[in-house]
């Protein structure tokens, strides 16, 4: 995992919840058509594996996109991820939506997106993040930029990341360890 810099880790302190989007951030960007309107999306099983001990340690997940995908929907059940907003076209309001509905304030909150329909919630949430082949304006409003690309393991960065701050990794580590 990367070092990251005090300000991050005071930021990631806080962290209850953390808002992905999925293409580009949970997968490399690329989309794959079939045929009979099939639309395939690779996963990292090592992201997938780093939300689910995230959400072991208190952390809420959620997955707010702009597109619809079937596969989106199935990976977030096959990972017990109930907030999933697909379609939407202000992220911002859902974004602001699942707070209130979670009781949180925005600085509990961390973002991860790598484009520019993220860029409203990378604003507001208390932690932005993004990966290294975002365009250079998501970069600028991102707190931590993870050393992993989407798709390859970005999203793992992120949560061992919130979770070496807020003291849990260790412990989660010792599971595996026995």
């Amino acid at each position: 995992m990367a070092t990251a810099a005090p300000e991050v880790e005071q930021r990631a302190r806080g962290i209850r919840l953390l808002v992905l989007d999925v293409d580009g951030v949970l997968t490399d960007g690329r989309l794959y058509y079939g045929g009979d309107e099939v639309e395939l999306k690779a996963f990292h099983i090592q992201d997938g594996h780093g939300l689910k001990m995230l959400r072991e340690s208190g952390i809420e997940v959620a997955i707010i996109t702009g597109r619809t995908s079937q596969a989106v929907e199935r990976r977030a059940q096959n990972l017990g991820v109930q907030y999933v907003y697909q379609g939407a076209a202000d992220k911002l309001a859902v974004f602001e939506q699942l707070l209130a509905h979670l009781g949180l304030s925005a600085t509990a909150a961390a973002g991860m997106g790598d484009d520019l329909p993220d860029l409203p919630i990378l604003r507001r949430c208390g932690l932005a993040l993004t990966v290294p082949e975002a365009p250079a304006l998501i970069r600028s409003h991102a707190h931590y930029v993870t050393s992993l690309h989407g798709g390859s393991g970005a999203v793992r960065e992120v949560c061992e990341l919130l979770m070496q701050a807020q003291g849990t990794l260790e412990g989660k580590m010792q599971e595996y360890l026995r």
